[in-house]
């Protein structure tokens, strides 16, 4: 039974880190102490108990722990023995490559399946679709593969963000990217604008977030929306 939340970011103009998130974070990781901290989206690794030190500081007002995943010399036993998992943001190519590079990707999703509550939030919820290929972010390293955990029929586009009518860019835009992916791809993409997060629980796949309703791409169709409560189970 799976039980997640998976975010288009971490914070939205006008609030601190995950504030956004405070009540959904309290219903996810209830009656867990301590979270384990996957930060491997920050480039390079030399700020990873920075990251940590942000992180503990959103989940002190939940009452609860932060263990960065680098500090241990097994970080396979860590998933395997976490009470709760977060995979921040930053950049997804970083996040994936360390991934692959610890071995953790089976382990990781097992937990996850197993029912250990988990927090995305972008790279975090890239992760989550059965692959990478709808992250906004630069390449600025090569995984061994863009396949990801699976967790979800469909790959997640965070940060989505609406063509600008009155814009004078004339370079592509987030809707023309995605439909450039369904040239070679076949699995939906789920657009997720700022603020908007995905509500997991086992088969129950439910967008929420405030009156903010999210862009579903599906190859052969025309890009639609779809409001706050829907169940995006029916996306494969």
């Amino acid at each position: 039974m799976t039980h997640c939340l998976i975010a288009s970011t971490s914070t939205i103009h006008g609030s601190s880190y995950l504030e956004y998130l405070k009540e959904p974070l309290e219903v996810l990781f209830k009656g867990v102490d301590e979270v384990l901290f996957i930060p491997y989206a920050k480039p390079g690794g030399i700020d990873y108990d920075a990251y940590c030190g942000l992180v503990q500081e959103a989940f002190k007002t939940l009452g609860k722990r932060i263990v960065g995943i680098h500090t241990f010399t097994d970080p396979i036993a860590a998933v395997n023995n976490a009470k709760g998992i977060f995979t921040g943001g930053g950049n997804t190519f970083a996040l994936v490559t360390q991934l692959y590079r610890h071995h953790l990707l089976a382990s990781l999703k097992k937990a996850i399946l197993n029912g250990i509550p988990y927090l995305g939030t972008s790279a975090g919820s890239n992760i989550m679709g059965p692959s990478m290929k709808t992250s906004n972010d630069m390449p600025i390293v090569y995984p061994p593969s863009f396949k990801t955990l699976g967790i979800l029929p469909f790959n997640i586009n965070p940060h989505y963000i609406d063509p600008d009518p009155t814009s004078t860019h004339k370079g592509e835009t987030r809707e023309t990217r995605i439909k450039e992916f369904h040239e070679y791809n076949r699995q939906p993409v789920v657009g997720l604008r700022e603020g908007s997060w995905i509500w997991v629980e086992g088969d129950t796949l439910l967008l929420k977030g405030g009156n903010l309703s999210a862009r579903i791409f599906e190859p052969g169709k025309q890009p639609y929306e779809v409001e706050p409560g829907t169940n995006l189970n029916t996306l494969k």
